[in-house]
């Protein structure tokens, strides 16, 4: 049996703003169907994932308590 090519990288986390996942740009419906699709599907919905991560607002990098204490102790 082959294996069943996935753009998922293990980041998985919708961008509320787009509907898109922050890691692989697929919809929440195209996760969920995604094995059920056919080969066909699979590749028409990986050919507009890189324009569609161009779309996705990136989240910014949680503050650590480090960065957070200096930042309030005004070292940074």
């Amino acid at each position: 049996m082959t294996p069943i090519e996935s753009p998922c990288i293990l980041v998985c986390s919708i961008d509320m703003k787009t509907g898109y996942c922050f890691g692989c740009g697929r919809t929440r419906d195209e996760i969920s169907d995604w094995l059920t699709m056919t080969p066909e599907q699979r590749r028409a919905v990986m050919a507009t994932l890189p324009a569609r991560l161009e779309t996705v607002e990136r989240k910014p990098r949680r503050e650590t308590r480090r960065t957070r204490m200096a930042r309030e102790r005004g070292l940074s």
